[in-house]
């Protein structure tokens, strides 16, 4: 049986900074990750993630974590959202606003280095929304990651 992953509605728009992020938006977005964590594919870790990324023209794009057997070729679910993201967008432009994580039972999720220097890459002025053990965090980007490598273009 397949289960549809909650879409918002309306526009979502992030505000300037984390801690402006308002809770209609984070809660709507929180629910589209909680619904691609139950489409993870994790049978060896069980370890369940979804994300949700909210993009500058105001589109939602969900993730969820994809295993393998060769856990080298293992996909995070914040890097699927922001990849469906990119191959989605309508315009050159694009730059994550918020991504929101969640893992299916509670657990803490906070992004892995790789995930956050991917976030970086395409927001760097993002939010970034996650459960830790004393419960829901709200930081921007260069909070997690205070050194993220851009690479200028030539």
């Amino acid at each position: 049986m397949t289960s549809e992953i909650p879409q918002p509605e309306g526009e979502l728009r992030a505000a300037a900074g984390a801690s402006d992020l308002d809770d209609a938006t984070r809660s709507r977005l929180l629910e589209v990750a909680s619904g691609a964590a139950e489409k993870a594919y994790a049978p060896f870790s069980d370890f369940r993630v979804g994300a949700a990324v909210l993009d500058g023209s105001g589109r939602v794009s969900p993730g969820c974590n994809v295993e393998n057997s060769s856990y080298g070729l293992t996909i995070c679910a914040e890097r699927n959202a922001i990849f469906g993201a990119l191959t989605r967008r309508e315009t050159p432009d694009f730059e994550v606003q918020v991504l929101a994580v969640v893992e299916a039972t509670g657990r803490p999720a906070p992004p892995c280095g790789a995930c956050r220097q991917v976030i970086y890459e395409h927001g760097p002025n993002a939010t970034v929304v996650f459960h830790d053990e004393h419960g829901l965090v709200v930081k921007h980007i260069t909070e997690l990651l205070p050194h993220g490598f851009r690479l200028a273009p030539s």
